[in-house]
């Protein structure tokens, strides 16, 4: 736990926080500070607050009891026990607790729907928790035992523990107890008043702090399965044409579409491998013997649809990605608790905790993602078998093909991936009721945010075992010259972490390095060195 210094805070207000800054906090621990003018919502809010409850009206969670226990009338001398009972009662999170990262996020996005200033507590809360970020202070928080209805009750549960002085914080990715480690920073813990145990668990940051990770990163990922294919097209001397602007700007517009095709011409601008569709044409011609058939095997006019259908499935994964950034947009900045309160009107007694908007995006997500496991697995099959890859041997053996097998074995952890991705499905579809049957319908959207998360990761391995099948068809056909720059500098990033294969070897470690590489974003990095800026 130690201070970070950041030349640029994100300022927190409840309004306009967005997934680029969710990511420099939670992961380049840049610091955040609370703007002036949400500390005085809060407080506002907080005051009006008080004033509802001194005229004995019964509010949900603060004069009652809740659940099923609502008809129980609370006495007011008791919130600090009200509130704290709360928070202990619901810290039954179980399971691997999520990365440091992951818990800031979830931290960050509590923080600023707190900041909206209709949840009515004290603005030294939300202090606390910027507090918390800024010294790098991380509660400790299992992953599993979220409905996603009432909020993400219990992980956000382990957070509210730590402000009062229990639970566990995480040091150095083990969890140590709260009270000695704030002791020893020189921390008070806080005593929850009325309403704020309740403010603290009863929202979806979990979900939506881990799902503005996801797919933040899952946009990386789009871009590096688009660097990755471009190299594959360029390796098999592929056609540029169904990439042409006016295929997708005009004939078929759909954002997402646009993009890919839009990075794809970038990608291969320079290219002395690829050629146009015209420039097909007058090879097929030119290949035609006196008998008029084809006597060449690497002329084809309709390539398959793993090099053709480029923008359409990965603008499709684009598209999906825009969606889920929208609602978690509107997410990080909503009031997600309950109850809520506006000045002059009636308390707001709703369901703004119900995770379901995340639920279906995460979902949505975790299909989207799952495509684009399966688009790569069939480029990198085209490589590999030799009655598609145009030429290239079979498995791309460079040695002896009696005695080496050559990337047959890499292919299979590939496929593997692709058919566990397909066994994960929506987990919004999946209520079970519970609370005494309170919670009735329940949107399990930290499942969802989860199931996004996994497929995100196994892809990374899919995507290295292309790359690294790509660097080795450029090699196998000499055709490292002809490659644009962009290209060229994918290789390279393959070729600092694995040699080429001259002969059979241990693939694991090289796949996993290559991994790394594409969940840091080194290949994006690489080629923006080239001057191409990715959409």
């Amino acid at each position: 736990m130690t201070l970070v210094e950041s030349a640029q805070p994100v300022v927190l207000n409840g309004e306009t926080l967005d997934i680029p800054d969710v990511r420099r906090v939670a992961e380049e621990r840049a610091q955040c500070r609370v703007d002036p003018s949400a500390l005085a919502k809060a407080a506002k809010s907080r005051i009006l607050f008080e004033d509802i409850v001194r005229q004995d009206i019964p509010v949900y969670g603060v004069t009652t009891g809740y659940g099923e226990m609502i008809y129980m009338l609370v006495d007011p001398t008791n919130e600090v026990e009200l509130q704290t009972n709360l928070v202990r009662s619901h810290s039954a999170g179980v399971g691997p607790l999520f990365a440091e990262d992951e818990a800031r996020a979830i931290v960050l996005a509590r923080l600023n729907a707190l900041a909206k200033g209709h949840s009515a507590v004290r603005p030294e809360l939300l202090e606390r928790l910027a507090l918390y970020l800024n010294l790098g202070i991380t509660p400790a928080i299992p992953e599993l035992g979220s409905l996603g209805a009432s909020g993400d009750l219990a992980p956000l549960s382990h957070i509210a523990s730590t402000i009062i002085g229990e639970g566990y914080l995480l040091q150095d990715g083990a969890r140590v107890a709260t009270g000695p480690a704030l002791r020893e920073l020189g921390i008070e813990p806080m005593e929850l008043r009325f309403k704020e145990g309740l403010a603290l668990i009863n929202g979806t940051s979990a979900m939506t702090g881990l799902g503005a990770l996801v797919v933040g990163r899952a946009m990386d990922q789009v871009r590096q399965a688009e660097i990755c294919t471009a190299l594959v097209i360029e390796a098999l001397k592929g056609s540029r044409s169904p990439f042409l602007a006016e295929g997708h700007d005009i004939a078929r517009p759909h954002r997402g579409q646009i993009d890919t095709a839009a990075n794809m011409r970038a990608l291969m601008r320079g290219s002395e491998l690829t050629v146009e569709h015209s420039q097909l044409r007058q090879q097929l011609k030119d290949s035609r013997g006196a008998s008029g058939s084809v006597h060449r095997t690497d002329v084809y006019m309709q390539k398959a649809y793993s090099l053709r259908a480029i923008p359409q499935v990965l603008g499709s994964v684009r598209d999906t990605l825009y969606h889920a950034n929208t609602k978690l947009d509107i997410e990080l900045n909503s009031a997600n608790d309950n109850p809520l309160f506006f000045e002059g009107q009636e308390v707001f007694h709703g369901a703004n905790f119900h995770g379901q908007p995340i639920a279906f995006a995460m979902d949505f997500v975790t299909i989207a993602l799952t495509q684009l496991g399966v688009l790569s697995e069939r480029q990198t099959n085209r490589v590999l078998n030799r009655h598609l890859s145009y030429g290239l041997p079979e498995f791309l053996v460079k040695g002896d093909p009696g005695l080496n097998s050559g990337f047959a074995g890499a292919q299979y952890p590939a496929t593997a991936l692709v058919a566990e991705n397909r066994t994960i499905g929506p987990a919004s579809t999946q209520s079970v009721p519970s609370n005494g049957d309170n919670q009735d319908v329940v949107s399990m959207g930290l499942i969802s945010a989860r199931n996004a998360r996994r497929v995100l990761v196994n892809n990374e391995k899919i995507l290295a075992v292309e790359f690294l099948v790509g660097a080795q068809a450029v090699d196998i056909a000499g055709r490292y010259d002809g490659l644009s720059p962009a290209a060229k500098a994918a290789y390279q990033v393959v070729r600092s972490l694995a040699p080429t294969l001259e002969r059979d070897r241990y693939m694991a470690d090289e796949i996993e390095l290559v991994a790394g590489a594409i969940s840091r974003g080194e290949f994006v990095k690489a080629v923006a060195a080239t001057g191409v800026e990715l959409s």
